[in-house]
């Protein structure tokens, strides 16, 4: 591809360059994306990174008959190396949930205190200390001995690094004094600004690429095949963490990190212990006014609960503690124009506005679109095209538009019109009204359903999905041209073109055909390239086979699919993937649940679990409700088998599995921490008694739950029986 093509804009490429185009685009991004993510070692800025990325995109955009199967937009990130063996960590390394101001700080430690049910004058203290930004790794010991280093990976599995790791002078090979028979300590690996600086003038002398910064430049020199090149880069390792131990050496965050500098570990130096949110912002801005001279890069401050009893109580949520939070250092801003206002059409019918800017770089990534987030948001900001807008990008938040620069409005620029009529079916699009508080949604939403070509596409693209059914290789361009030829409507149909895999076959050497032709007709030459072509379209047509040969095993490998996965692939409303586990785990199969559904009772039933409310429970009941809903799902259950999801099996838990209702004033613990508590034990929790429920933990001041507990038989205890029952777990 010459550089005269690349530079071609987009709206004038025939579509043979276009093709040509991609072609090159997926096999340069491929590579650059093996460097950065399989090898550390970008050679290309973020900024042009991302412009080969949008250009793809763009030509995409314009062309979709010719997206690939292999498409730059179909593939994020890198799995873990297949250079490295693979470590399953024993306790998994999970992410901190992000402040981004006080407010959310102060939010973080009311959570605290309100689970814990301490006072506001009641003592709590925090640690806090910065957030470097380098790479995350697990050390093991044994009887001292450090065994196995990984690095974090997809925070349940790693790669073992071990020979590398044990090249950093700051990680001891045998812990100093008593230390526990197992113990598992987590940290960073990182790379100072004089080492970073050093290490790329060593590249350029000697020919070598040169890194992008001390975070990859970390990364790359631990993730070496020939330890003697870690060895030869002055790494760091602060330790900040643990994993699994056998006992711990201390009772507090704060006497573990001096544990661990007992231990021959390095520590953050500037980590303090405070009792109040006043001096963890204090410490906040002290450390990012000093921020540029530490000599190595951080991205924010962690705060965590001292006490490790505490940290206990309070458990995780999610993939996150609940006991520590990150606060990111501020947002990046910049202005540029809006150039439109794009209405998109989402899988629930929420039409979202998208704001399409003239290219910025913000906070080292290049910015073409960001939200509006909804019809009010945008008359807030009075928001208008051809406007000087500020965007905002913090982490990993989708960019946002912040505020409009009024004095740079161009003259002659009126107000946007958000369309009351779906852009993608014609229907109408409405505002539900809340029937309780008479309040509308701030999201107008197609009332069209699965005759609207986009909620019936992105439905389909969702069931497909990594957190729905999972189906390896089926992108959104296969939904998208069988969805067009008419082969696939609901999800059942992907599971039937597995019995007529000519019926693939057929529509891809349609979709072949079409680009042939759109081809010869702009390109202008005929028959000129017949022989070139038809050779070409051989080759074509052989990888085309291939790739239905396997997406028709990868549909096959998922006719047997979780409960969870089932009920989070229909796309109701509201549904996500905890709530479709609270959802699996409180009903024994799917039939089970179908019939619930159709009951007098469902909404109720449903509102009865934990975490479920009764939004989400009238919204369940309304999907079912709806007569073409009920046949797609008896049309997929004619094709696939939901398996139960199996009660968590907690060792010596006498509540694993069973249901367990609070009520009434607890005095050891807070409501919320004794659920919390419950689910840890592998316990349903629900939030009414009926017959199912298998056990009640009343306290004073109980009322109709007891009644109902003693109409259905149900077992009663009270708080201390079931601190006892639960008493060493």
């Amino acid at each position: 591809m010459s550089a005269a093509l690349t530079k071609k804009s987009v709206d004038k490429l025939s579509s043979a360059e276009a093709g040509k185009e991609l072609d090159r685009l997926a096999a340069e991004i491929a590579e650059h994306d093996r460097r950065y993510h399989g090898e550390d070692a970008p050679v290309i800025s973020d900024a042009d990174y991302d412009a080969l990325r949008r250009r793809n995109d763009e030509i995409e955009e314009r062309f979709p008959l010719l997206i690939r199967a292999d498409s730059p937009s179909h593939r994020v990130g890198a799995s873990v190396s297949e250079k490295f063996a693979k470590v399953v960590h024993a306790k998994p390394m999970l992410s901190l949930d992000n402040a981004f101001n006080d407010e959310d700080v102060h939010d973080f430690a009311v959570r605290v205190r309100r689970f814990l049910g301490l006072k506001e004058d009641d003592k709590l203290a925090l640690t806090a200390e910065p957030k470097i930004d380098g790479l995350s790794a697990s050390l093991r010991f044994e009887n001292g001995v450090l065994v196995r280093g990984a690095t974090r990976g997809d925070g349940a599995e790693g790669e073992d690094i071990t020979a590398n790791l044990k090249t950093i002078k700051d990680i001891p090979l045998r812990l100093r004094g008593k230390a526990p028979k197992v113990l598992e300590v987590r940290g960073e690996v990182y790379m100072s600004h004089r080492e970073f600086a050093a290490l790329n003038k060593r590249q350029e002398k000697d020919g070598k690429p040169v890194y992008a910064n001390p975070r990859n430049s970390a990364a790359g020199s631990v993730r070496q095949l020939d330890p003697s090149i870690t060895a030869s880069r002055a790494l760091n390792f602060f330790a900040y963490a643990w994993g699994e131990a056998s006992e711990l050496p201390a009772d507090s965050q704060w006497g573990m990190l001096k544990a661990f500098e007992g231990f021959g570990f390095a520590v953050n130096p500037l980590t303090r212990r405070v009792d109040t949110v006043d001096a963890v912002l204090k410490f906040y801005r002290d450390i990012e006014a000093k921020r540029a001279k530490l000599g190595y890069d951080i991205d924010g401050v962690v705060y965590k609960v001292d006490r490790l009893d505490l940290q206990e109580r309070l458990g995780f949520v999610s993939r996150s503690p609940r006991w520590a939070i990150a606060h990111k250092f501020p947002a990046e801003q910049a202005e540029t124009i809006l150039e439109d206002i794009d209405i998109q059409v989402g899988r629930t019918g929420k039409l979202a506005p998208v704001a399409k800017l003239k290219a910025i770089t913000v906070g080292g990534v290049v910015v073409q679109n960001a939200t509006l987030h909804n019809e009010d948001e945008i008359a807030r900001l009075d928001v208008r095209i051809g406007d000087t807008v500020v965007i905002q990008r913090a982490g990993d938040v989708i960019p946002q538009v912040v505020r409009v620069v009024t004095e740079k409005r161009p003259r002659g620029a009126k107000p946007f019109q958000f369309p009351h009529t779906c852009p993608a079916c014609g229907s109408h699009a409405v505002r539900e009204v809340d029937e309780k508080t008479g309040k509308e949604d701030v999201d107008r939403r197609c009332t069209g359903g699965l005759i609207c070509p986009a909620q019936a596409v992105e439905r389909l693209k969702h069931f497909v999905s990594r957190q729905a059914f999972d189906i390896e290789g089926f992108g959104g361009v296969y939904i998208e041209t069988l969805h067009e030829k008419e082969l696939l409507k609901e999800p059942a149909d992907i599971f039937r073109l597995t019995k007529k895999p000519d019926a693939l076959d057929r529509a891809l050497a349609e979709r072949r055909a079409e680009l042939s032709a759109e081809r010869r007709a702009k390109d202008g030459r005929g028959e000129t390239m017949k022989s070139k072509k038809e050779t070409k379209a051989a080759a074509e047509a052989d990888a085309e086979s291939k790739l239905v040969e396997n997406l028709v095993t990868a549909i096959d490998a998922r006719r047997k699919i979780g409960f969870d996965r089932f009920i989070n692939a229909l796309g109701i409303r509201h549904v996500g993937e905890t709530n479709a586990r609270l959802i699996a785990r409180n009903y024994s199969n799917v039939d089970a649940f179908l019939a619930a559904m159709e009951g007098k009772n469902a909404v109720a039933e449903l509102d009865a679990i934990e975490g479920v409310g009764e939004v989400l429970a009238q919204a369940i009941k309304d999907f079912f409700d709806e007569p073409h809903n009920k046949k797609l799902v008896k049309n997929l259950l004619k094709e696939v088998t939901v398996v139960p999801l199996a009660a968590r099996k907690i060792a010596g838990s006498p509540v694993a599995g069973k249901t367990v209702v609070f009520t009434g004033s607890l005095e050891k613990m807070t409501r919320q921490e004794a659920k919390a508590r419950a689910e840890s034990l592998g316990a349903k929790v629900a939030g009414s008694v009926s017959a199912k429920t298998d056990l009640v933990v009343a306290g004073p001041g109980a009322g109709s739950k007891l009644t109902e507990a003693q109409k259905h038989g149900v077992k009663v205890i009270d708080e201390d029986a079931w601190l006892k029952l639960i008493e060493g777990l």
